[in-house]
């Protein structure tokens, strides 16, 4: 009778770790939907899994716990990231509808999905379970094993071939077809003389500068920043350190450094000869 009663009473510690990573994983369940950028959607939702695999092996499942970790969130997920950084997904992308009459069949799909939720969440609540003691009574992963293969054998194929569509859909948007014979160096070189481009490799950033990275400009005889010694990319997203003021005060220096050393070497040669024709 006791273990009846453990399994429909929660302690405090169950309490408390089920309303703090529970609200953790709605807020990143929330930010998968609303995030505007599809990177931080992906991180919110691997948040969430890891969750969730949290909850797994606080109930005893722990093979299931696991895998949540190494396959969905770890390799899934990754996958994920790796598709929205090939593809390049921003937000007035997500704007466009490609097949006409998706919107509503997203709507529809998660308006079943969420029957479906609320039909399940009214099963667990107001019938009996039977616990995770009698699931894992042979073993965590026995039990499993049973449920996967034998009840919801069908299920799983589903979901392995939704996976399988989604790594090939991914393959094939990152795929271009080339369409005509590519150019080589010299039909290359040949056309930036032509079209009156920077003919020499573009100079390398932080050249005559007080660093040599990649987001220093380097600077001309003058002093000034080139633009042509940084990446595009960085200039339009501001992380170009400006050292211009700094680099033309140590090339103030080092010019009047040389000037003084060039006006002694003028000097000491005249000495030197009035001091011969002396000794003479």
């Amino acid at each position: 009778m006791s273990a009846q009663l453990a399994a429909y009473t929660t302690s405090t510690g169950e309490a408390f770790q089920f309303w703090v990573l529970g609200t953790v994983a709605v807020i990143g369940a929330l930010g998968t939907v609303f995030m505007k950028k599809a990177v931080h959607s992906a991180l919110s939702l691997a948040g969430t899994m890891i969750v969730l695999a949290v909850f797994y092996l606080a109930n005893g499942a722990y093979f299931l716990g696991i895998v949540q970790i190494v396959v969905y969130t770890g390799a899934i997920m990754m996958l994920f990231l790796f598709v929205v950084m090939l593809v390049g997904v921003t937000a007035a992308d997500s704007l466009k509808e490609t097949i006409q009459g998706q919107r509503w069949l997203a709507l529809l799909c998660g308006v079943g999905f969420g029957v479906l939720l609320l039909g399940g969440i009214g099963n667990a609540t107001l019938t009996e379970f039977n616990g995770t003691g009698r699931a894992n009574a042979n073993g965590n992963v026995e039990g499993l094993a049973a449920l996967i293969f034998t009840k919801y054998v069908f299920a799983f194929e589903i979901t392995g071939a939704l996976l399988i569509t989604a790594a090939v859909g991914a393959m094939v948007l990152t795929h271009r077809e080339r369409t005509e014979r590519a150019k080589t160096q010299r039909e290359l070189a040949e056309q930036r003389v032509r079209e009156g481009k920077h003919v020499p490799p573009l100079p390398a950033p932080g050249v005559y500068a007080r660093h040599n990275a990649v987001d220093i400009a380097g600077l001309l005889p003058d002093g000034t920043p080139s633009e042509l010694t940084v990446n595009k990319t960085l200039r339009e997203r501001g992380q170009i350190r400006d050292v211009s003021a700094e680099a033309l005060n140590d090339l103030k220096a080092l010019e009047q450094r040389a000037e003084e050393r060039l006006e002694r070497t003028a000097i000491e040669p005249a000495n030197l000869k009035r001091a011969e024709e002396a000794s003479k």
